[in-house]
């Protein structure tokens, strides 16, 4: 079983690497398309049929959550007064692998009565599909991964993956930032994290520690425990950066001296500790701490000037992570 379930994995693997082989120039005037039609107050249409239907549905979702407007247009209601979803200057995604589907196929002439541009993603350019369309994406595969070669897996594998290289590619061409991917995801962590900023996070006022380089130890951890934090910033008189001083930096030095208490924090702290200013975004700042493995980042003003501690600890309790 986990050998046939790896096949099954490398059919499709192999068919995505195949797409990447006939991607050529039609990919960016699709996008090109695609963004036209957006940039004038359009929006783009989804059309499949059957499982190219659920892979439809996904793309547009997808679009959706980039900012780019999509909307699922059903074949069958389409008929039956959906068409009313299409307006001019729209674009049209169309799916089908074998660019054959009847139902598609019919609905298309009612389609193109619409001042629209259609691009097909299907697996031939010689598809009735195809030549109905003013750009063809392929995609065509070896076979299905379905040990029958019937049930479509790589070929609705395939249609995704051009689907969300078509999503990613216009996002990026309309300079889609994550300040706009926040507008569109409030929810969850991800949402939190892109909508809030460091200053909305960080301690300050009585939960932010902080001494001089001249404090002793002692006055150092009573200053922590005071804040209920794990480690306190050490800033020059003028309010810039020294250092930072951890209750891990006491523990290591206090193993070496337990008769430190009375020296400067300045001989134990870290100096040049990574900084996050303060009107970033809390998702840099939950990076930067990722990335460099560290519990406490201090947070800076415009002009430099301490102000601040984000605490890894903190991030759950935000529900940033």
């Amino acid at each position: 079983m986990l050998d046939r379930a790896r096949r099954v994995a490398q059919i499709e693997i192999d068919a995505i690497l195949n797409l990447i082989d006939h991607l050529d120039d039609g990919f960016a005037e699709a996008i090109q398309l695609l963004q036209h039609a957006l940039e004038n107050r359009g929006k783009i249409i989804v059309i499949g049929i059957g499982k190219s239907g659920n892979i439809g549905h996904k793309i547009a979702a997808t679009l959706n959550s980039t900012g780019s407007t999509a909307v699922v247009l059903n074949s069958q209601n389409a008929l039956h007064g959906d068409l009313g979803i299409i307006s001019d200057g729209d674009a049209v995604i169309t799916l089908s692998y074998s660019g054959e589907t009847a139902e598609l196929l019919e609905l298309l002439p009612h389609v193109k009565r619409f001042d629209v541009k259609i691009v097909s993603i299907t697996k031939s350019r010689e598809s009735t599909l195809a030549k109905h369309s003013d750009v063809t994406l392929c995609t065509p595969i070896q076979r299905e991964a379905c040990p029958l070669n019937l049930a479509p897996t790589s070929s609705s594998t395939a249609a995704l993956v051009m689907g969300d290289a078509l999503a990613m590619v216009l996002l990026d061409a309309r300079g889609f930032t994550e300040s706009d991917f926040a507008k569109f995801h409030p929810g969850g962590s991800l949402g939190r994290a892109l909508l809030t900023t460091v200053a909305d996070i960080m301690r300050s006022g009585d939960n932010f520690a902080k001494v001089l380089p001249s404090a002793t130890i002692t006055e150092a951890i009573d200053a922590m425990s005071a804040a209920r934090s794990g480690a306190c910033v050490v800033v020059h008189p003028d309010e810039t950066l020294a250092g930072v001083f951890t209750h891990g930096d006491f523990a290591r030095s206090f193993q070496s001296d337990n008769a430190i208490g009375s020296l400067p924090v300045s001989n134990f702290m870290t100096e040049n500790p990574i900084t996050v200013k303060s009107d970033a975004l809390a998702a840099e700042a939950v990076n930067i701490l990722s990335h460099h493995r560290i519990d406490d980042l201090v947070v800076v003003s415009p002009n430099g000037h301490v102000i601040g501690l984000v605490d890894s600890q903190d991030l759950a309790r935000l529900k940033l992570i």
